[in-house]
């Protein structure tokens, strides 16, 4: 006797090409939403950094890092920078510094502090220096030298005050330039430059074009107010 051998019918195999085709849409949707998260996040960083500062100088008449009052204002716990003296009215130190006698890096010590922004105080903890959505570092300092080694990350940038975010690949790059700024990562107060991150003056990159921004890249992204 014939053995006879069974396939599937064309409405099976359609059945099975589209319950394949609503999976990946879900998976891609899913994804898509969580990038959008991220975008979100990391544009928070960038929108809520300033008021910290602004907070700060309302309740205390001093910058946060800078306050040359820091013990009378938020106890024995509170760190003093180191030089030059506090009270000059500039953050100063590198945005990302991990020196803890910089005014860049106890700023963090010192909004905390005034219960304005959550995390650890001691500045001898590892997970001190606050971290954005995608594990890069955030920073804030100066964007003008006050006698110290603050300047401007990104050449071209004007403002009192540089927020910097490390470790963004290109495509929130691109994302978070059009919800914040003007579309343009090499132009406006939100700019991007290349990893690794060098000394201030870093060169600024392009949207698009020759060299410009890569969306499987990492950048850091800086905005000036």
């Amino acid at each position: 006797m014939r053995s006879q051998q069974s396939g599937f019918t064309l409405v099976e195999i359609a059945i099975v090409l589209v319950i394949i085709g609503l999976l990946l849409g879900g998976i891609l949707k899913g994804q898509e939403l969580i990038n959008s998260a991220k975008v979100k996040n990391l544009a928070n960083d960038f929108r809520v950094t300033p008021t910290y500062i602004y907070a700060y100088q309302d309740k205390f008449k001093a910058l946060p890092g800078d306050d040359p009052n820091v013990v009378a204002h938020l106890g024995a716990s509170g760190t003093q920078g180191a030089s030059p003296a506090a009270g000059n009215g500039v953050i100063n130190g590198n945005w990302n510094s991990t020196t803890n006698t910089d005014e860049s890096f106890l700023f963090w010590q010192h909004v905390r502090l005034a219960n304005l922004a959550a995390g650890p105080t001691d500045v001898t903890d590892p997970t001190y220096q606050p971290r954005n959505a995608v594990g890069g570092v955030i920073g804030i300092s100066s964007a003008i030298s006050g006698g110290a080694t603050p300047t401007v990350q990104i050449a071209g940038m004007t403002g009192t005050y540089q927020i910097c975010s490390s470790g963004i690949l290109g495509k929130f790059v691109k994302q978070l330039d059009i919800q914040m700024d003007d579309g343009n990562t090499a132009t406006g107060s939100m700019r991007a430059t290349a990893e690794p991150v060098g000394a201030p003056g870093a060169a600024a990159v392009a949207t698009s074009g020759p060299g410009g921004i890569d969306d499987a890249t990492n950048y850091t992204v800086c905005m000036t107010f």
